[in-house]
């Protein structure tokens, strides 16, 4: 066909008349009517701070960390298992595959579930707001209950997702720090029963002290026969040997110095030492092992009350900003919006083919 044949009559009615009838035709009695219904949420950590007087205190606050979670729940909602547990309580396949004549929308019966994922993707909105960190979720269905239906049930799932995902990361942290504080409670049971064994069996007390007692004991002997002798020497410069009172100190000299022997005996007997000496390095191995043992303790308890407190921080919650409701007009098709934006892609094809046309009109001439 000749350029000639390209009149400016027949390029407006291919190029601009029949497309715009075409799409009138589909928005006004093919197009099937998409409603929405739309929701925002938030997730909130629950921050630990110390108190009046340093009690714990828990107050909800939101942060970066937060601002991490929602992008976590945003995968989510988007995430393949949601899609087909969805679709397995709410029927979207089926209903998804119920918009009538519209070809262009409807959900072709026997598609693989990664191409019903892509479907339902492309039904359900997900936007985050990095100013103030809300997600906005907008769901689209053929009718308004539906559309509000599939909002409700991925705000619960996501409040679902949101409280098992923290609690299993808490629950994780709490066992292993109260294992660890089990393992040193019994390990200090341990050795204070090891302690308290070895006085119950050797009938002592406490050995370190029994041989300090001893050694005062015998200090004191010996202080009281020298005192004892001295006074003794005084009083024979002026008295009789048989005097009262020489007689008395001298017996007190020969008591005191008869006890002194025997405790030096005893203390120094190689069977008695070797024995109190055996206790004594015993007693100080099993004092310092239940010393170890109550420090480890009291390390562990701490680590465990920190852990709490660390566990109360990473609980999480799903803030409801805005619930869904029911749409009473469909947002979807925009008819309007959308026959005028073909109408400039109409007019911008033919004034592009209309200076084609010219050109070669004007070379052919």
């Amino acid at each position: 066909m000749k350029a000639k044949a390209f009149t400016p009559r027949r390029l407006k009615i291919a190029l601009i008349a029949v497309p715009m009838l075409l799409g009138a035709i589909y928005y006004t009695v093919i197009a099937a009517d998409r409603y929405t219904s739309e929701s925002m949420i938030a997730v909130q950590s629950a921050l630990v701070s110390p108190g009046v007087g340093g009690p714990v205190s828990l107050g909800a606050g939101t942060g970066l960390l937060g601002w991490q979670d929602t992008l976590y729940v945003m995968d989510y909602v988007h995430s393949t298992p949601l899609a087909l547990d969805l679709d397995q309580k709410l029927g979207l396949r089926k209903h998804y595959q119920e918009s009538g004549p519209d070809l262009l929308y409807r959900l072709w019966p026997g598609i693989s579930n990664e191409w019903f994922v892509k479907y339902f993707r492309s039904r359900v909105e997900v936007e985050f707001s990095d100013v103030n960190g809300l997600l906005t979720i907008r769901t689209q269905g053929f009718t308004p209950e539906k559309a509000l239906e599939i909002n409700r049930a991925i705000l619960n799932s996501a409040e679902r997702f949101v409280n098992e995902f923290s609690h299993r990361i808490a629950a994780e942290q709490m066992l292993f720090s109260q294992g660890e504080f089990d393992a040193a409670a019994v390990k200090w049971q341990g050795a204070k029963a090891k302690l308290n064994e070895f006085q119950s069996t050797n009938r002592i007390l406490d050995p370190i002290a029994q041989t300090t007692a001893a050694s005062a004991l015998t200090a004191e002997l010996q202080a009281t026969v020298a005192r004892l002798e001295a006074e003794l020497k005084s009083k024979l410069s002026f008295m009789q040997p048989d005097a009262p009172q020489i007689v008395t100190l001298r017996e007190q000299v020969n008591a005191n110095r008869a006890q002194l022997e025997a405790e030096k005996a005893r203390t120094t007997s190689s069977q008695s030492g070797d024995r109190l000496g055996t206790l004594n390095t015993k007693y100080q191995e099993l004092l310092l092992n239940a010393a170890i043992a109550e420090d480890q303790y009291k390390q562990a308890n701490a680590a465990l009350e920190a852990a709490r407190i660390e566990a109360a921080r990473k609980l999480k919650s799903l803030v409801i900003v805005q619930a869904p409701v029911k749409a009473e007009t469909a947002e979807y098709p925009r008819r309007i919006y959308n026959l005028l934006t073909l109408l400039a892609l109409c007019a911008i094809v033919y004034s592009v083919v209309r200076l084609i046309v010219a050109t070669i009109q004007e070379h052919q001439d």
